[in-house]
């Protein structure tokens, strides 16, 4: 008798394709990935990176990268300088260039969205965030309960 070989739950297979996703990032301090998903289909995807028609991170596109790499500041200094997308808002921006509706969607990361990807997620209509618990700014996670996302963590 054959043994039947157990498949990943639907959350798993997900988060997992955040992970192949994040290798594209080209943020030199933290790759992030993300997925949209409506229906048990991927409508989009998004990694962190700078924005089309600038340099990446690893090219120098980045200031704050920049300074980081060379130790002039710490890792959480200056966020403001970083002229990068996260992946959260890239995959809900990729889904509007494609006229794609988010209202519903389940969102995969491989880390917890930081307050501003939150906000984001609340007014894209965003239902659910499955992800890994990892980024320093955890006030983002409660926004999301308070507006009732549901928030799990893998």
């Amino acid at each position: 008798m054959q043994m039947k070989k157990k498949r990943p739950s639907w959350d798993d297979y997900f988060l997992n394709l955040a992970f192949v996703v994040r290798s594209r990032a080209d943020c030199t301090r933290r790759k992030v990935g993300a997925l949209v998903v409506k229906d048990f289909r991927i409508i989009s995807t998004g990694y962190n990176g700078t924005p089309h028609g600038i340099k990446n991170c690893s090219e120098g596109g980045c200031v704050r990268c920049k300074r980081r790499d060379s130790k002039e500041i710490d890792w959480y200094e200056y966020e403001e300088s970083c002229v990068c997308i996260h992946a959260e808002q890239n995959a809900i921006i990729q889904a509007a260039y494609q006229g794609t509706s988010t209202k519903g969607a389940t969102l995969y990361s491989t880390t917890n969205s930081c307050s501003s990807c939150a906000k984001m997620l609340i007014n894209a209509g965003i239902i659910r965030l499955v992800c890994k618990i990892e980024h320093h700014d955890k006030e983002g996670i409660g926004l999301l309960k308070k507006a009732g996302v549901e928030v799990e963590s893998k």
